[in-house]
């Protein structure tokens, strides 16, 4: 497995595309429950006390966005290890660059930094930026951190802007980048112009498959990717429930890509297809796009793990099903949809960690694996996992930033399931918080820090600490208004 975990998570998830509860038990009263339920929470009441240990969490981590800041680019760095985990990635992705601009925006809501001074490191990295050598406004895969030169690879050669041909272009990479320039606008009102200019650059539908329905099933989702100097790669995401999501959220909400994306993007893999995991129940529907007012008839299948009817993800990961809801709010827009799937679906994994396998900890997602050797594997729950059948998807590490993604889906469980972690295996706590992983069993560890892991820890601490958080940013701009309706409009049929 590669050494990064962009290459390697999304490698392995859009391979696998192409090729197609005990300690917890308490706060948990029974999977009907869930089952019964269409709606998400709403946002939880901390006690003082429980605020009091989210916000240190929230100190703990804050430090780390700015350490790993080169100092003359102002790039963050990929991640940081420490006790003989690989010392430092001085390269970056357009994922790195998007998650670090979130957490600026959210160290101001949480008031870890003066809003000014998050405006003015936010300025440094935006100007940088602006001055990256792009694809048609799409950043490449990997800039060296201290030059800003395209890289081949995570700490490979650069290449100067004339010789980029065969070099890849990520959908969903570059749907992460363009989300934080969406709210950036909206929190840093004096970026909004260079945050404005760098959205409008990036036309989306480069990765719309427009072929014939008629003729390629895929027709209508999004490719992985565009190859320069070749064309969009032959693969497309075919699931909705997972983190490529994003693309289709700002694709839609900039109206560079079509709203049919949403509708021919598979909630389950057709139900011919007898390899995946389990064969979907379900139902079909009819909806009219919000936006064309074409009409689409819509498969909505599901999974079941233990009672509980959810719609599936790849690889049964938390980042998949989760990580928009960070950004976008689906809790309160889609609370039949995915507001509504996001509880299930970290119930199902919930269980499938404590009872299945037997942990006293739970969340998987794809992390850097507990050996210091600076590799990454994509972890899942393979009971709830589309792809089951056609990949490995390991379980032996456990991620914290995974127990912080359900921190306002599965709030009670999910507090004191961070409390465990800290508890059970206190080397896991370093100076900037929790480290990325750790083998439930063996309690041995990955001493390293990941922008994007790290992001989402501090992303979700801010939304569970702030009415709506990120996804306040999200919902005023006109980009969030536009897809809006898709969420409300469609309820997955398992929630009626």
């Amino acid at each position: 497995m590669p050494n990064d975990k962009y290459l390697s998570r999304r490698r392995f998830l859009e391979t696998s595309a192409l090729s197609a509860a005990s300690l917890m038990m308490p706060l948990f009263n029974a999977p009907k429950t869930f089952a019964a339920s269409s709606h998400a929470p709403e946002l939880t009441d901390w006690s003082p006390d429980q605020r009091t240990v989210l916000y240190q969490y929230a100190k703990d981590t804050w430090p780390f966005f700015l350490v790993s800041r080169d100092p003359t680019t102002a790039l963050p760095m990929d991640n940081i290890g420490f006790n003989g985990a690989p010392a430092q990635g001085t390269y970056t992705s357009p994922t790195d660059i998007g998650v670090h601009l979130w957490s600026l925006i959210a160290g101001a809501d949480l008031h870890l930094v003066s809003r000014l001074h998050a405006v003015r490191l936010a300025r440094q990295t935006l100007a940088t930026v602006r001055e990256l050598d792009k694809w048609q406004g799409f950043l490449y895969g990997w800039h060296d951190t201290r030059t800003g030169s395209i890289l081949t690879a995570p700490g490979g050669s650069p290449i100067s802007a004339q010789s980029t041909d065969g070099q890849f272009i990520s959908t969903v990479d570059n749907g992460w980048y363009a989300s934080s320039l969406v709210i950036i606008r909206q929190a840093f009102s004096e970026l909004a112009a260079i945050a404005t200019e760098l959205l409008n650059a990036m036309n989306f539908g480069v990765f719309y498959n427009n072929a014939n329905p008629q003729s390629d099933i895929t027709a209508g989702q999004m490719f992985g990717g565009y190859v320069v100097g070749q064309g969009p790669v032959s693969w497309t995401y075919g699931l909705l429930n997972t983190d490529p999501r994003i693309a289709a959220y700002l694709g839609i909400g900039t109206k560079t890509m079509p709203g049919a994306v949403w509708w021919r993007t598979w909630r389950t893999l057709p139900s011919a297809w007898t390899w995946q995991g389990q064969i979907p129940g379900g139902n079909s529907a009819t909806y009219q796009d919000p936006l064309s007012h074409q009409l689409f008839t819509v498969f909505e299948g599901h999974y079941r793990y233990q009672g509980i009817r959810y719609v599936p993800s790849w690889g049964g990961s938390m980042f998949e099903g989760l990580m928009a809801s960070l950004i976008v709010p689906e809790a309160r827009w889609g609370t039949r949809s995915f507001g509504a799937n996001n509880v299930r679906y970290a119930t199902a994994q919930m269980l499938y960690c404590t009872q299945g396998l037997g942990y006293p900890v739970w969340g998987l997602s794809p992390s850097s694996t507990p050996d210091n050797t600076g590799n990454y594997q994509a972890y899942g729950a393979l009971p709830l996992a589309s792809g089951s059948q056609c990949c490995a998807y390991a379980t032996d590490a456990i991620t914290p930033y995974a127990a912080f993604l359900a921190l306002t889906v599965l709030p009670g469980a999910s507090f004191n399931n961070i409390a465990a972690l800290k508890r059970l295996y206190p080397a896991i706590y370093g100076p900037y918080g929790f480290y990325d992983a750790v083998n439930p069993t063996t309690g041995s560890l990955a001493n390293r820090y990941l922008t994007l892991d790290q992001a989402m820890i501090l992303a979700s601490l801010d939304n569970a600490l702030n009415p709506h958080g990120l996804s306040q940013w999200f919902a005023q701009d006109a980009v969030g208004q536009t897809i809006k309706p898709y969420l409300s409009t469609e309820p997955f049929s398992v929630f009626g």
